[in-house]
């Protein structure tokens, strides 16, 4: 049976069928975020089914990944990566007014080049990963990113008293996190090396946000989940070739 918090996870985060929770509680949506590697785990598993399947071709490889990334996380992140970009470019560095733009609905100019300036990115990235002998690695990097949601949800203040990072951050385990964290990287020291860079890259992202503005919000982790999985991606990529004494 598939614990109830899992699948309130796989619901929020992806647009796969699951089963219908009854007698669902507000703090099931904040205990649920434990869960959320492993709801990255089985995304990174369908990512890595198209490169798989087309390394032969890989562009062809790349394009159906990221229309399987767009569509599995029903473009979740996307929307708050292009929200924040508005909010930067229209703020000029004044934190109230990128509060006040990051609410406005509509998405300007700096949004719409960040998206499609992140998906070109993405797409390039994943054809070059097509053709890597650290192709596999893929299935780790949505796993990363998702811990890092724990991470800065629990460790930074949130920029709005209900907003998105505030319900999931009151109930996370700081264990919970340490603990995902150690399995991480035993598992990517002798799968993906590479990726190692997100035990420095998600504090940094932390330390960013916090210096920033102080705290974070739901659209700041969206958009620190697709930053980092693109950072990710290129570090596969660019380190594939280096391989260590314990890889």
């Amino acid at each position: 049976m598939i614990p109830r918090r899992l699948i309130l996870a796989i619901q929020f985060l992806t647009r796969l069928p699951t089963p219908q929770v009854k007698d669902f509680r507000q703090d099931d949506l904040s205990h649920s975020a434990v869960y959320y590697p492993l709801v990255g785990a089985i995304i990174g598993v369908l990512l890595a089914l198209p490169l798989y399947g087309f390394g032969e071709r890989p562009w062809l490889a790349g394009v159906m990944a990221l229309l399987v990334w767009v569509w599995v996380t029903g473009a979740l992140h996307l929307d708050g990566l292009g929200d924040v970009a508005d909010a930067f470019g229209a703020a000029h560095r004044d934190p109230q007014r990128f509060l006040e733009v990051l609410k406005d609905p509509h998405m300007g100019v700096f949004g719409v080049v960040t998206l499609i300036m992140q998906l070109l990115l993405k797409f390039v990235l994943l054809t070059e990963l097509a053709v890597s002998p650290l192709w596999y690695g893929i299935v780790l990097v949505p796993v990363w990113a998702r811990w890092g949601t724990l991470w800065w949800s629990r460790l930074l203040p949130s920029l709005h008293a209900a907003g998105m990072a505030e319900r999931f951050s009151w109930q996370l385990s700081l264990r919970s996190m340490w603990l995902w964290a150690a399995l991480l990287a035993v598992i990517t020291a002798f799968v993906a090396w590479p990726l190692l860079l997100a035990l420095l890259l998600v504090p940094l992202v932390a330390a960013y946000w916090r210096r920033r503005l102080g705290g974070i919000s739901g659209d700041c982790l969206g958009a620190s989940v697709e930053v980092t999985e693109t950072l990710l991606l290129l570090a596969l990529v660019l380190l594939a070739g280096i391989e260590l004494p314990f890889g």
